[in-house]
């Protein structure tokens, strides 16, 4: 039996795996997926992924309603090439504070552990350290 459902995050893909970018509405996640893009990411979702688990995997993909859309502060809802059915590896929840050297962290999506990153996505650095830790196998 398959699993599914649809949550607020925004996602792109690094090297064919998903970063998962969770915070409330204003806390960044569009912002740090276009840097991470910029950086040679892909997109998966904007604002809202689904994911579905497949055996012992998540997978993350963008509804079908805003696939290849992504909002852009003060510009708008802008067109741009996207990926799906991506395995997620990490997940980063955003907020302003944070430990300097976390424990590591999972959390379960569709019974699913998945590594959580929390990071402040406002500094320069912060597409950076999504990278390493996903790299890195870090925290």
């Amino acid at each position: 039996m398959t699993q599914q459902g649809t949550i607020h995050a925004t996602t792109v893909a690094i090297d064919g795996r998903a970063v998962m970018l969770l915070g409330p509405s204003g806390s960044g996640k569009s912002d740090l997926a276009l840097r991470l893009i910029d950086r040679g990411a892909a997109l998966v979702s904007d604002d809202y992924t689904r994911i579905e688990r497949s055996d012992d995997m998540l997978m993350a993909s963008a509804p079908s309603t805003i696939a290849g859309k992504m909002e852009v502060r003060r510009l708008g809802i802008i067109p741009i090439d996207h990926v799906n059915d991506v395995a997620v590896a990490l997940a980063v929840r955003l907020q302003h504070n944070g430990e300097r050297m976390p424990e590591r962290q999972t959390e379960q999506f569709l019974g699913v552990p998945i590594r959580i990153l929390i990071l402040d996505p406002r500094p320069a650095s912060a597409p950076l350290i999504v990278e390493h830790a996903l790299r890195h196998d870090l925290p």
